[in-house]
Protein backbone atom coordinates (compact mmCIF):
# COMPACT_ATOMS: atom_id res chain seq x y z
CA UNK A 1 0.00 0.00 0.00
CA UNK A 2 1.16 3.57 -0.57
CA UNK A 3 2.14 5.81 1.73
CA UNK A 4 -1.27 7.96 2.85
CA UNK A 5 -0.82 11.80 2.71
CA UNK A 6 -1.94 14.31 5.30
CA UNK A 7 -4.27 16.58 5.75
CA UNK A 8 -2.56 19.38 4.45
CA UNK A 9 -1.04 17.62 1.19
CA UNK A 10 -4.71 16.99 0.26
CA UNK A 11 -5.71 19.70 0.65
CA UNK A 12 -3.44 21.61 -1.41
CA UNK A 13 -4.02 18.22 -4.00
CA UNK A 14 -7.87 19.68 -4.15
CA UNK A 15 -6.68 22.88 -4.92
CA UNK A 16 -3.81 21.86 -7.57
CA UNK A 17 -4.78 22.64 -11.54
CA UNK A 18 -6.01 19.96 -13.98
CA UNK A 19 -4.88 21.82 -16.77
CA UNK A 20 -0.98 21.83 -17.92
CA UNK A 21 0.39 25.10 -16.68
CA UNK A 22 2.98 28.04 -18.22
CA UNK A 23 6.31 27.56 -16.33
CA UNK A 24 5.94 30.89 -14.26
CA UNK A 25 2.70 30.65 -13.22
CA UNK A 26 3.54 26.51 -12.10
CA UNK A 27 5.97 28.44 -9.67
CA UNK A 28 3.14 30.50 -8.30
CA UNK A 29 1.18 27.83 -7.47
CA UNK A 30 3.70 25.37 -6.34
CA UNK A 31 4.97 27.90 -3.49
CA UNK A 32 1.45 29.07 -2.57
CA UNK A 33 0.41 25.65 -1.59
CA UNK A 34 0.82 24.98 2.21
CA UNK A 35 4.32 25.46 3.71
CA UNK A 36 6.02 23.19 5.63
CA UNK A 37 8.68 24.53 8.32
CA UNK A 38 11.31 24.27 6.39
CA UNK A 39 12.39 25.42 2.95
CA UNK A 40 11.31 22.57 0.45
CA UNK A 41 13.54 21.68 -2.38
CA UNK A 42 11.77 22.05 -5.80
CA UNK A 43 11.81 19.27 -7.79
CA UNK A 44 11.28 18.58 -11.85
CA UNK A 45 9.82 15.70 -13.01
CA UNK A 46 10.63 14.67 -16.51
CA UNK A 47 9.26 11.71 -18.90
CA UNK A 48 10.50 11.58 -21.58
CA UNK A 49 9.69 9.24 -25.09
CA UNK A 50 12.88 6.76 -24.81
CA UNK A 51 13.40 3.23 -24.28
CA UNK A 52 15.46 3.20 -21.38
CA UNK A 53 15.82 -1.02 -22.01
CA UNK A 54 18.14 0.93 -24.79
CA UNK A 55 21.72 1.58 -24.77
CA UNK A 56 21.14 4.05 -27.45
CA UNK A 57 18.68 5.52 -26.33
CA UNK A 58 19.43 6.65 -22.36
CA UNK A 59 19.95 10.24 -21.23
CA UNK A 60 22.42 11.13 -18.93
CA UNK A 61 24.35 14.96 -18.49
CA UNK A 62 24.98 17.15 -16.34
CA UNK A 63 24.33 20.84 -15.90
CA UNK A 64 25.84 24.07 -13.77
CA UNK A 65 21.76 25.93 -12.90
CA UNK A 66 22.23 29.55 -13.78
CA UNK A 67 20.70 30.55 -9.92
CA UNK A 68 21.88 27.32 -8.14
CA UNK A 69 19.79 25.03 -5.96
CA UNK A 70 20.35 26.11 -2.65
CA UNK A 71 22.98 23.60 -1.35
CA UNK A 72 26.29 22.63 -1.31
CA UNK A 73 27.42 19.22 -2.41
CA UNK A 74 30.80 17.12 -0.82
CA UNK A 75 32.95 15.87 -3.51
CA UNK A 76 36.02 14.08 -3.80
CA UNK A 77 38.42 13.94 -6.65
CA UNK A 78 40.54 10.98 -7.59
CA UNK A 79 43.82 12.50 -9.08
CA UNK A 80 47.21 12.17 -8.83
CA UNK A 81 49.29 14.23 -5.90
CA UNK A 82 49.86 17.49 -7.97
CA UNK A 83 46.21 17.87 -8.74
CA UNK A 84 45.00 17.03 -5.18
CA UNK A 85 46.44 19.74 -3.67
CA UNK A 86 44.76 21.85 -6.18
CA UNK A 87 41.57 19.55 -5.94
CA UNK A 88 41.28 20.40 -1.80
CA UNK A 89 42.16 23.99 -2.52
CA UNK A 90 39.48 24.37 -4.83
CA UNK A 91 36.88 22.65 -2.06
CA UNK A 92 37.13 19.15 -2.15
CA UNK A 93 36.74 17.02 1.18
CA UNK A 94 39.16 14.70 0.07
CA UNK A 95 41.26 13.92 -3.06
CA UNK A 96 44.37 11.72 -4.10
CA UNK A 97 44.84 8.41 -5.98
CA UNK A 98 45.28 4.69 -4.21
CA UNK A 99 44.59 5.95 -0.71
CA UNK A 100 41.51 7.37 -1.59
CA UNK A 101 40.31 4.47 -3.68
CA UNK A 102 41.39 2.42 -0.60
CA UNK A 103 39.24 4.40 1.38
CA UNK A 104 36.33 4.32 -0.09
CA UNK A 105 36.77 0.52 -0.55
CA UNK A 106 37.05 0.50 3.32
CA UNK A 107 33.06 1.36 3.12
CA UNK A 108 33.98 5.50 3.45
CA UNK A 109 31.14 7.17 1.67
CA UNK A 110 30.61 10.42 2.44
CA UNK A 111 30.39 12.76 -0.21
CA UNK A 112 27.95 13.37 -2.95
CA UNK A 113 30.09 13.46 -6.09
CA UNK A 114 33.25 11.74 -7.36
CA UNK A 115 35.47 13.33 -9.56
CA UNK A 116 38.33 11.78 -11.35
CA UNK A 117 40.95 12.43 -14.00
CA UNK A 118 41.41 10.31 -17.41
CA UNK A 119 44.14 8.77 -16.12
CA UNK A 120 43.22 7.69 -12.92
CA UNK A 121 39.71 5.89 -14.11
CA UNK A 122 41.87 2.43 -14.82
CA UNK A 123 42.23 2.41 -10.56
CA UNK A 124 38.52 3.83 -10.03
CA UNK A 125 36.79 1.16 -12.26
CA UNK A 126 37.72 -1.07 -9.44
CA UNK A 127 35.45 0.92 -7.46
CA UNK A 128 32.33 0.50 -9.92
CA UNK A 129 30.25 -2.09 -7.59
CA UNK A 130 30.26 0.37 -4.66
CA UNK A 131 30.03 3.62 -6.60
CA UNK A 132 27.69 2.66 -9.39
CA UNK A 133 24.69 1.65 -7.12
CA UNK A 134 25.05 4.92 -5.19
CA UNK A 135 24.86 7.16 -8.56
CA UNK A 136 28.49 8.25 -7.52
CA UNK A 137 30.97 6.60 -10.09
CA UNK A 138 32.74 8.90 -12.42
CA UNK A 139 31.70 8.96 -16.33
CA UNK A 140 32.54 10.95 -19.23
CA UNK A 141 28.92 11.37 -19.97
CA UNK A 142 27.89 12.81 -16.61
CA UNK A 143 31.10 15.46 -16.49
CA UNK A 144 32.66 14.11 -13.79
CA UNK A 145 36.08 12.27 -15.87
CA UNK A 146 37.64 15.76 -16.49
CA UNK A 147 41.44 16.96 -16.75
CA UNK A 148 40.29 20.33 -15.05
CA UNK A 149 39.60 19.13 -11.64
CA UNK A 150 39.64 22.47 -9.88
CA UNK A 151 36.75 23.71 -11.95
CA UNK A 152 34.72 20.46 -11.80
CA UNK A 153 34.99 20.72 -7.93
CA UNK A 154 33.96 24.49 -8.15
CA UNK A 155 31.40 23.68 -9.94
CA UNK A 156 30.06 20.47 -8.32
CA UNK A 157 30.32 22.35 -5.21
CA UNK A 158 28.12 24.75 -5.99
CA UNK A 159 25.38 22.60 -6.58
CA UNK A 160 26.16 21.09 -10.06
CA UNK A 161 23.23 18.76 -11.25
CA UNK A 162 23.96 15.15 -12.73
CA UNK A 163 21.36 13.64 -13.96
CA UNK A 164 20.20 10.36 -15.67
CA UNK A 165 17.08 8.50 -16.35
CA UNK A 166 15.67 6.03 -14.34
CA UNK A 167 14.29 2.46 -15.93
CA UNK A 168 10.70 4.10 -16.67
CA UNK A 169 12.50 7.00 -19.11
CA UNK A 170 11.77 9.63 -16.27
CA UNK A 171 14.48 12.18 -15.30
CA UNK A 172 14.36 14.13 -11.89
CA UNK A 173 16.68 17.25 -10.74
CA UNK A 174 16.39 19.70 -8.32
CA UNK A 175 15.58 23.06 -9.54
CA UNK A 176 15.84 24.97 -6.40
CA UNK A 177 14.36 25.90 -2.76
CA UNK A 178 11.02 27.46 -2.27
CA UNK A 179 12.99 30.23 -0.77
CA UNK A 180 14.06 31.17 -3.96
CA UNK A 181 13.05 33.79 -6.17
CA UNK A 182 10.22 33.02 -9.19
CA UNK A 183 12.25 34.31 -11.77
CA UNK A 184 15.40 32.64 -10.50
CA UNK A 185 13.38 29.02 -10.42
CA UNK A 186 11.94 29.91 -14.17
CA UNK A 187 15.38 30.49 -15.10
CA UNK A 188 16.76 27.11 -13.70
CA UNK A 189 13.82 25.46 -14.91
CA UNK A 190 13.99 26.49 -18.45
CA UNK A 191 17.68 26.15 -18.26
CA UNK A 192 17.42 22.12 -17.22
CA UNK A 193 14.62 21.71 -19.81
CA UNK A 194 17.20 23.06 -22.58
CA UNK A 195 19.74 20.62 -21.53
CA UNK A 196 17.50 17.96 -22.15
CA UNK A 197 16.77 18.51 -25.04
CA UNK A 198 20.13 18.76 -26.70
CA UNK A 199 20.82 15.90 -25.17
CA UNK A 200 17.84 13.49 -27.34
CA UNK A 201 19.19 10.58 -28.64
CA UNK A 202 19.18 10.02 -32.00
CA UNK A 203 17.44 6.85 -31.72
CA UNK A 204 14.48 8.37 -29.71
CA UNK A 205 11.73 8.58 -32.07
CA UNK A 206 8.65 10.17 -31.76
CA UNK A 207 7.70 12.64 -29.03
CA UNK A 208 10.52 13.22 -26.78
CA UNK A 209 9.56 15.13 -23.80
CA UNK A 210 6.05 13.75 -22.91
CA UNK A 211 4.83 15.02 -19.43
CA UNK A 212 6.59 17.57 -17.24
CA UNK A 213 6.03 18.12 -13.38
CA UNK A 214 6.77 20.14 -11.06
CA UNK A 215 6.56 20.13 -7.10
CA UNK A 216 8.58 20.75 -3.63
CA UNK A 217 9.25 18.12 -1.23
CA UNK A 218 6.09 18.10 0.72
CA UNK A 219 3.45 19.34 -2.28
CA UNK A 220 1.35 17.89 -4.78
CA UNK A 221 3.25 18.29 -8.20
CA UNK A 222 1.56 20.78 -10.84
CA UNK A 223 2.45 19.87 -14.25
CA UNK A 224 3.89 22.06 -16.93
CA UNK A 225 2.66 23.36 -20.61
CA UNK A 226 6.09 22.68 -22.30
CA UNK A 227 6.75 20.90 -25.67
Amino acid sequence: MGKAHGKRYRSDAAKAPAEPMAIPEAVKVVKQFNQAKFDQTVELAVWLGIDPKQSDQQVRGSISLPHGIGKTKKVVVFCDDAQAEQARSAGATEAGGDELIEKVQGGWSDFDVAVATPAMMRSVSRLGRILGPQGKMPSPKSGTVVEDVVTAVKEYSAGKVEFRNDEGGNVHTPVGKLSFDDDALVGNIEAFLTRVRGIKPVACKGQYIKKVCLSATMTPSVRLAVE
